[in-house]
């Protein structure tokens, strides 16, 4: 395995001494006393790395962005390049992440925060060499991130396949006058690992980016008929298609149409064609998908379509499972079982329909 690695020197100083980030802040963050926080995550996580994969080959970055570390956890790094200057810059990060990819890379492990994250993502753009970052950040809204530097190095060393995962930031100048609004930087590919966190996009900002995947989705199927269910996610879905649904009815589009508003089950059924989707929403502290607020979207209508839930990621930490109660016990049962939950552009939580 080839795992390029880079650390990001100065990620995460402005945090104790409450700068609340580092970005645009480390000269006033080290008037502060701030010490380096990154290096020591990454000497946790290349220690980790060495037990678990000690015949990796390393690919480095000159310090302060890591060789010596690697070096330090026992490893004999191949040195692709150094920074320009002592004071590292967000140039550097990406020089490195593209040194790697063209050194073919199986993984680029990085030390840093969101805006490291972004900085690697946009190097990696286009090419199929996954990402994985060990957090050592003030905010890390990514989902592209070990728990801690031990299960970052645990994935890195067993990861099998990868997954699009989104890389969020948001403006530190307006996080420290409280106002937090996560932004959607990058789609990366990511190990696939129970270990890696989930993204903290926060409200509107993760309904947002739901809905956008929705209506990709959506567009690139100008052939399906869409059922689109009731409620404020699905709702966001038919905003960001263009069109002023029903918020507490059911709503049918097609090829850029809405073919049917404020449905009833007739109504439904006689829209629907040979490819349908149903989006449906999970009902908030009760979990149910269907037999809630959704009477019109009945058996013979489930039957004849496809299933796509849809859910904050905020709603889903307050459910520990889904339910449904369609009248019809037999397809309650069919029903049943792990399903996958759109929680953002393009992630996806298992839950479970009991």
């Amino acid at each position: 395995m080839r795992i390029g690695f880079l650390c990001n020197p100065i990620a995460g100083m402005g945090g104790r001494v409450g700068l609340k980030g580092t970005d645009g802040k480390v000269d006033e963050a080290r008037a502060r006393g701030a010490q380096p926080r990154a290096p020591d995550r990454a000497r946790r996580a290349l220690n980790a790395l060495a037990e678990r994969a000690p015949d990796a080959t390393i690919l480095a970055w000159g310090d302060p962005m890591g060789a010596s570390l690697v070096r330090a956890a026992g490893f004999d790094p191949e040195v692709l390049g150094s920074p320009d200057d002592e004071e590292t810059a967000a140039a550097d990060t990406r020089r490195a992440a593209v040194a790697f990819r063209e050194a073919d890379a199986d993984l680029v492990l990085f030390v840093g925060g969101d805006g490291t994250a972004a900085d690697v993502a946009e190097a990696l753009e286009g090419s199929s060499v996954p990402m994985l970052g060990v957090p050592a950040g003030v905010k890390v809204y990514s989902s592209v991130f070990g728990v801690s530097p031990e299960d970052a190095a645990y994935v890195a060393a067993t990861f099998e396949r990868t997954e699009r995962r989104e890389v969020m930031d948001i403006d530190e100048d307006d996080y420290r006058e409280g106002e937090v609004h996560p932004e959607l930087r990058a789609v990366a590919h990511v190990p696939v690992a129970e270990q890696l966190q989930s993204g903290k996009q926060m409200g509107g900002g993760s309904v947002e980016s739901l809905a956008e995947g929705v209506a990709d989705d959506v567009r690139a199927r100008p052939e399906t008929t869409w059922v689109l269910g009731p409620g404020s996610t699905v709702g966001e879905v038919k905003e960001t298609l263009g069109f002023e649904g029903s918020p507490i009815g059911v709503d049918v589009y097609r090829d850029g149409e809405v073919v049917a508003l404020d449905a009833a089950e007739r109504e439904i059924l006689d829209a629907l064609g040979e490819d349908n989707v149903i989006v449906v929403t999970p009902i908030g502290g009760q979990g149910f998908v269907f037999g809630r607020g959704n009477p019109q979207l009945s058996p013979d209508v489930i039957r004849e379509c496809d299933l796509e839930i849809v859910a904050s990621r905020d709603k889903l930490d307050d459910l520990r499972v889904l339910r449904v109660d369609t009248d019809d016990p037999e397809l309650d049962e069919a029903l049943r079982g792990w399903v996958k939950v759109r929680v953002g552009r393009f992630e996806r939580r298992m839950m479970k329909i009991v």
